[in-house]
Parts: C-alpha cells; sequence; structure tokens
C-alpha cells in the first residue's frame, strides 16, 4: 500500500494571475479564463475541473422531479427509489443542471471507438426540437451535397434508408443472437407506448431496450435513465451486454443491475479494458475480498465515473495520511462504507471533527475511533443527524463526556431513528427497567438492541419466572446470545424461550395494529 501511495504523488495547481485554483488535499477546483488563448473572441469562457463529488449525504431539501419534498434519509422502500432521480450523493450528476457540479470530475471514456464524455446532450421530450447526433442522418450524395435522412428511416444493420411515410414503417432490428429481423414502427409504439409520448424515442434504441428490459426495467425506468443521461440509451446493445455482463461476473447480482443503471446509467459507456477492470483491480488492491466488490459496485456505482489515478487514490491516502485509519482497516472501512471513496472526504472529516470536538471536546483519537467503526458518520448530516440525537442525550441528563463514551463505544447511535428507536428504549429503560440514565454509560450497547425482539422479550420471560432481579434490571442480561441468556439466567431450555417470545411479539403486534383491523 505504502508503494502505491507514492506512486501517485498529489499534483497542485501553481496560481498565476490568468488562473486561479483552490488547493484541496486529493482535489482540485481551477477556474482558467480562455479569452487569452482566442484574441478574436470578446466573450471570456471558463473551464472547471475538480474530481471529488458532493460530500453531502442526508439533504433536508431533496425534491423529486415533480417538486415534492422527499425525507432526507435513504428508503428502504424499491418503489420510491425508482421515482427518486436524486439518489444517494454518491452520484455524478452529469447532466450539468446540479450545483454540485463544481465537485464533478469530468472523464472521457472510450466507447466503440469513440470519446464521451459523461454529460447529458440532446436531451429533450416529445416535440422539442433536438438535433442530429454527429454521424447519424446524415449522407453525402454523389454530387457532394449533404442530405438529410430522418433517423427513423435507416436500416440500422446496413445504414440504408428503407422507410416510407406510413405508419407501418419497418425497422431493421437485431435480436440476442445477432440476427436481423425488421419491426414495424406500428408494433414498437404498441411495446412502448409511454415512451414514444413522452420523449423523443429513437428507433435504433430498441435493441438495447429490448435487452435491458430482461433485468426489470420497464418503461418508467427507461424515461429515468434517459432524463439523468440521455446517451446511454445510444449504446450498441452489444457493448452494453458485454460490460453488465462483466459486473454480473464479478459479483453483481442480477437483481441489482436495475437500481444500478437507474442511479449511473453512464456505466453502460464505460468500457471493460479502460475502465471497469483497472477499478476492480483498485477494489482488490486494498483488500476487499473478490466476494464483496459485487456489493460494493452496487452501493456506490458511479466509482467509475471517477479517475483512480487522480480521485480515488488520492481520496485513500487522504484517509491513511490525515485522517488516521490505519492501512490494514481501509478494507473494512469501504466496506462498511463504500461512499467514503466518491465524496469530499477532506471537508467531510474536517467539518465533522471540528463539530464533534466543539460541541463535545471530542479529541482526534476518539474522531479516528468512530469513523473506524462506523464510515457513515461522514455522510450524515450535522444539523439534521448528528446534532439532534447529541441533544436528545442531552435531554435525558447525560452529560458531554458521559455522551462521547457512548458515541466512542457505538456510534451507530447517530443512526438511529429518535421517535422509532432511541426515544421508546429510554422510556422502557426508566419505566419498565427502573433503571437510571447512568446506566448507558456502563452499557451503551442497550441502545443498540431490539427492544421488540431482545430487550422486551428477556426482560418479560425473567418477570414470568420470577428470576428478575429486585430494583434495576441488570442490563448485562441482555448482552449474550439466546442460548446463554437461557443458561445464565432463566434457567431454561432454549425452546421455551422462543416460544414464550413468538407469542409476546404475536401479542403485542395484535395490541398495535387491533384497533386498525
Amino acid at each position: 500500500m505504502a508503494v502505491l501511495f507514492s506512486l501517485y504523488p498529489l499534483n497542485r495547481i501553481p496560481h498565476s494571475s490568468s488562473s486561479s485554483s483552490l488547493g484541496v488535499y486529493g482535489s482540485h477546483l481551477t477556474v482558467q479564463p480562455l479569452s487569452n488563448l482566442a484574441s478574436h473572441s470578446h466573450s471570456q469562457r471558463f473551464v472547471v475541473l475538480s474530481t471529488h463529488s458532493n460530500h453531502k449525504i442526508l439533504k433536508p431539501n431533496r425534491r423529486s422531479r415533480y417538486g415534492q419534498a422527499l425525507s432526507p434519509f435513504d428508503s428502504d422502500d424499491e418503489e420510491a427509489d425508482e421515482e427518486d432521480e436524486e439518489d444517494d450523493d454518491d452520484e455524478v450528476e452529469d447532466d450539468g443542471s446540479s450545483p454540485n457540479d463544481d465537485f464533478a470530475e469530468t472523464s472521457e471514456f472510450d466507447v466503440n471507438g469513440k470519446r464521451f464524455k459523461s454529460q447529458n446532450r440532446h436531451k429533450t421530450r416529445k416535440g422539442e426540437q433536438r438535433q442530429p447526433e454527429k454521424g447519424w442522418g446524415i449522407r453525402s450524395s454523389k454530387f457532394g451535397e449533404s442530405l438529410k435522412v430522418d433517423e427513423d428511416q435507416v436500416d440500422v444493420k446496413n445504414g440504408k434508408n428503407i422507410l416510407g411515410t406510413s405508419k407501418m414503417e419497418k425497422v431493421r432490428s437485431l435480436d440476442m443472437n445477432g440476427r436481423g429481423k425488421l419491426v414495424t414502427r406500428k408494433a414498437m409504439e404498441k411495446k412502448y407506448p409511454r415512451l414514444f409520448e413522452e420523449i423523443d424515442l429513437d428507433l435504433k434504441w430498441l435493441p438495447l431496450l429490448d435487452y435491458l428490459s430482461t433485468f426489470g426495467l420497464k418503461e418508467s425506468h427507461f424515461i429515468q435513465m434517459y432524463e439523468r443521461h440521455m446517451p446511454s440509451l445510444q449504446i450498441n446493445v452489444c457493448s452494453a451486454q458485454e460490460r453488465l455482463e462483466y459486473l454480473l461476473s464479478v459479483g453483481v447480482k442480477e437483481t441489482d443491475v436495475r437500481r444500478i443503471l437507474l442511479r449511473q446509467p453512464q456505466i453502460l459507456e464505460y468500457t471493460v479494458e479502460n475502465n471497469l477492470k483497472s477499478h476492480v483491480a483498485f477494489l482488490m488492491g486494498l483488500g476487499i475480498p473478490s466476494s464483496r466488490v459485487g456489493q460494493i459496485i452496487s452501493a456506490a456505482p458511479s466509482l467509475f465515473s471517477y479517475s483512480v489515478e487522480n480521485s480515488l487514490k488520492p481520496t485513500v491516502r487522504y484517509l491513511v495520511e490525515e485522517v488516521g485509519i490505519k492501512e490494514k482497516d481501509l478494507g473494512k472501512v469501504i466496506q462498511l462504507s463504500p461512499q467514503i471513496l466518491v465524496q469530499r472526504i477532506d471537508i467531510s472529516w474536517n467539518t465533522r471533527y471540528i463539530f464533534l470536538s466543539k460541541e463535545l471536546g471530542a479529541p482526534r483519537d476518539s474522531v479516528v475511533k468512530m469513523v473506524r467503526k462506523h464510515p457513515q458518520l461522514l455522510h450524515y448530516s450535522i444539523d439534521d443527524g448528528l446534532l439532534p440525537r447529541i441533544n436528545f442525550l442531552r435531554g435525558i441528563g447525560m452529560h458531554n463526556s458521559d455522551i462521547l463514551k457512548v458515541l466512542t463505544s457505538l456510534t451507530q447511535v447517530l443512526s438511529l431513528s429518535l421517535e422509532e428507536n432511541l426515544k421508546p428504549k429510554y422510556t422502557y429503560l426508566i419505566n419498565e427497567l427502573n433503571n437510571e440514565v447512568h446506566s448507558l454509560t456502563k452499557y451503551p450497547m442497550y441502545l443498540s438492541l431490539s427492544l421488540d425482539q431482545r430487550i422486551r422479550p428477556r426482560h418479560r420471560f425473567l418477570v414470568s419466572l420470577k428470576k428478575a432481579p429486585k430494583g434495576p434490571f441488570p442490563l448485562s442480561s441482555l448482552v449474550p446470545t439466546d442460548e446463554c441468556f437461557c443458561q445464565q439466567w432463566a434457567g431454561t431450555s432454549l425452546d421455551k424461550y422462543l416460544a414464550f417470545r413468538q407469542t409476546l411479539l404475536l401479542k403485542e403486534f395484535a395490541k398495535k395494529y387491533g384497533k386498525k383491523g
């Protein structure tokens, strides 16, 4: 790993009178006027380059494409993911409309012999004028004149004009075996009615749409891909198949392909040899087992849009040299939070370290330990994530030193819901277990245990056996496994306890939802 870092030193951009640079460890933000390059031009243009994306994960002002406010937290609802166009901030927005484009790296990738940039082009809705792609719909006559040919009148296999003007127009498509076949426009409109109605559908996209449909993508998904990054639908189906099959070969699940494409449709443009393989090799070089590579890709597919040399390796170097993560722990940290590779790590680390040191008096070593145990900490919003939970612990009577001890031991407390998790557990601790708040300092694990599956069943079981001690209920009885609990505390069989727990769960469920039924 030391060799890896020494091979890729960070390059600073010198300051000059014609350019200004913002030097951040592992990233550059350079603004350079180009007016001096063309003396005849009266306008100035600027080039903005950077190697990182936005660092925020929780966004209190998230909105859908229809304007509705969205929760700042990720939803587990699969259908919600489909409608949410603004997924986790591990993504690189390429449509040029995001205010966070300052942090997006502009990278070119070789796709079928052509160079593509990750940015939207010619994105139109039905009825808007769209300029033809270079090389499509234009051919020269024998007299040297340029003739315009509608794209929906081209034989995509032979490049010939085969269509007329009737509604029964035909387009030649390729099936998955490479055989040519003619498909009528009317049949296509029947198969994809919403696409024909809402977007400027190119008939040459049909083979790719049919192939992607095998992964569960529907018309609504194709519209999302179109709006997020239209050029992804222009990819040759054979190229797309090669790239997706490679991802499947390194451990990506078929069920995750749809989610990956919705979040990062640009992945269809990235070649296997020049992009995908190098990024997979980078992950494995960090000590990540091959069995976990697919999960990391599924969690942070946008990592393929970042340069290994200019972005990912400097980020890893920063984690080791500035944050203080040990090299042997890198693989574990990245497995816990793959998004850490694709965020502005310098900003994320510094803002949260400064906040915790000022708010709780946390020393650097304690914050490093928190990040190593729960790197998701670097994604959490300070105002909507960290501060409300710290204030809750203060509100129940804990001092800053106690809060720091709890968070250092169990950092994932910062990820727990206040209303659905922390508050009910505290209420049960005081009212049912007759404990004091200071007991949480000794047993912070209590806050991470399930109230329904662990805390309440064990407490009620010992009470039913008349083995619950008088006074405060021992929180240590909640820590061991079910089998050890039965042997050490209940003195009964595991089957008897499991049966009791199941009955209790059914009673609690009926109590909670009985009135609604």
